[in-house]
C-alpha cells in the first residue's frame, strides 16, 4: 500500500501539469494573502512574480533565479514575511539545485548576498520606525544580522536538497545504463556460446556425413568391379563436389566460432566470385544438366559482397533447376551494365513453377531475395515469358 502511494506521488510530480498546478495554487494563495494583509507595491509585485514564475520552472529552469530574486525583493519591501514568499522561495532554491542552473556554491553565495541586502534594508526600516537599533560594531549589533544568517541556512538547505536529488537520479541513471550494458554483454556472450554450439553440431553431423560421401564415392571407383568410364567419372565428380562442400562448411564453421566483429579472421578460404561461374556451370553439366553461360559487357571487379551474392544466386538457381526441372536446358546470362547495374538472368525450359518434382515453397527463393536485398538490389522469380522458370536479379554496385 505504501509503495503504491509512493508510486502515485512520484507519477503526479513527474506529470507535465504538476508545475502549473503548484505554481497556480501558490499564485492564488498569494493573491488571497495580499488581500488579507495588503503590502507595499514592491511587496505586491515581488509576491506575485515569485509565485507565478514557478509555473515555468520545469520548461525553463533558469526562471527560478527570478523566483528567488522576486521573493527577496518582496520580503525587503515589508518587514513581515509572507507565507507565499517563503514557499515560492524554497521551491525556487530547490529548483536551482535540482536543475543545477548554477553551481550550488554560486547559488548559495548569491542568495546569501541577497539575504544580506534584505537584512540591511530591514535595519534601515527599523531605524526609521524609531526602533532600538544598535550602531554597527557596537555590542549586540551582530544580532541584527540573525535574519540574513537564518535565511542563508534555509537557502543552503533547499539548494543542497535539490542537488542531492539530482545526484541520486544521475546515479540511478548510470546504474541503469551499466545494467543495460551488462545485460547486452551477457546476451552477446550467450549468442556467441550458441554459435559455438551450432558449429559443434554442424561439425559432428553434417561434416562427418559429407566426408563419408567423399570417401565412399572415391573408394567406389576402386572397389566396384565393372564400372564404365562414365560411371567412374561420375563417382569422381561426387567426391570432388563433396570435398568442395567440406571446404565451404569449414569456412562457415570458422565464422560461427568467431565472435562478432572478428569474422574476417575466419575467412581463410577465398570467397567465390563471378570468375568461378564457368566452373559452376561445368559442375551443372557434369551431373547431367544442360547449361549455357552468356556474358555481356566488360568484366569489372565488383565489391566482394556483390561478387558473392551474384555467385550464390546463380548457384541456387542452378540447384533449383536440377531439382525441379531435371534434364531441362538452363541459360545463365550475366550483363555488366554500363550504368553500374549487374544483371543476372537464369532461365530454364522446364515445366515451370508448380509442375516439377518436389516443387513447393522452400528456403531457396527466400535466400536469393535476401542476398539481393543485402546489396541493395532486387530479385524476381517465376514463370518465364516462354515457359519454364525465370530468375532475374538486379544488383546495383555503385552510384547510378
Amino acid at each position: 500500500m505504501r509503495t503504491s502511494l509512493q508510486q502515485r506521488f512520484r507519477a503526479w510530480i513527474a506529470a507535465p501539469a504538476y508545475p502549473w498546478a503548484t505554481g497556480g495554487f501558490l499564485t492564488v494563495g498569494a493573491v488571497a494573502e495580499l488581500i488579507a494583509f495588503p503590502g507595499s507595491v514592491t511587496t505586491t509585485i515581488g509576491v506575485l512574480v515569485s509565485s507565478a514564475s514557478l509555473m515555468w520552472r520545469r520548461s525553463f529552469p533558469p526562471v527560478a533565479v527570478l523566483t528567488v530574486a522576486a521573493g527577496l525583493l518582496g520580503f525587503a519591501g515589508d518587514v513581515n514575511l509572507y507565507v507565499s514568499i517563503m514557499a515560492s522561495g524554497l521551491i525556487g532554491c530547490y529548483t536551482l539545485g535540482r536543475k543545477r542552473v548554477l553551481h550550488p556554491a554560486l547559488t548559495v553565495a548569491g542568495a546569501a548576498l541577497g539575504a544580506l541586502c534584505v537584512n540591511l534594508v530591514h535595519i534601515n526600516t527599523w531605524s526609521r520606525m524609531n526602533l532600538p537599533v544598535p550602531a554597527l560594531w557596537e555590542k549586540g549589533s551582530l544580532s541584527l544580522f540573525a535574519e540574513s544568517f537564518l535565511l542563508t541556512v534555509v537557502i543552503f538547505g533547499a539548494v543542497m536538497m535539490g542537488d542531492a536529488v539530482r545526484s541520486r537520479e544521475e546515479t540511478r541513471q548510470e546504474r541503469n545504463l551499466a545494467q543495460a550494458q551488462l545485460i547486452a554483454m551477457e546476451r552477446q556472450q550467450a549468442a556467441e556460446a550458441e554459435r559455438a554450439a551450432i558449429a559443434r553440431e554442424l561439425h559432428d553431423i553434417v561434416s562427418h556425413s559429407v566426408s563419408m560421401i567423399a570417401v565412399q564415392a572415391e573408394s567406389a571407383t576402386y572397389t566396384t568391379p565393372g564400372l564404365t568410364p562414365e560411371a567412374r567419372d561420375g563417382f569422381q565428380q561426387i567426391a570432388g563436389t563433396a570435398r568442395s562442400s567440406m571446404a565451404e562448411l569449414r569456412r562457415l564453421l570458422g565464422v560461427l566460432r568467431t565472435p562478432q566483429g572478428q569474422g574476417d579472421t575466419a575467412l581463410t578460404a577465398p570467397q567465390p566470385t563471378l570468375d568461378h561461374l564457368a566452373e559452376l556451370v561445368e559442375q551443372h553439366r557434369a551431373v547431367g544438366g544442360e547449361a549455357e553461360l552468356r556474358i555481356t559487357g566488360e568484366r569489372v571487379s565488383l565489391p566482394a559482397a556483390w561478387e558473392l551474392s551474384a555467385y550464390r544466386i546463380t548457384q541456387e538457381a542452378l540447384t533449383n533447376a536440377r531439382k525441379h526441372a531435371p534434364g531441362a536446358r538452363t541459360v545463365v546470362e550475366i550483363d555488366y551494365g554500363a550504368d553500374r547495374l549487374l544483371m543476372l538472368r537464369i532461365h530454364d525450359d522446364g515445366p515451370g513453377p508448380g509442375f516439377g518434382p518436389g516443387s513447393g515453397a522452400g528456403h531457396g527463393l527466400t535466400g536469393m531475395r535476401e542476398r539481393a536485398a543485402l546489396v541493395g538490389g532486387r530479385l524476381s522469380a517465376g514463370a518465364g515469358p516462354d515457359g519454364g522458370f525465370l530468375v532475374e536479379a538486379e544488383l546495383p554496385w555503385g552510384t547510378r
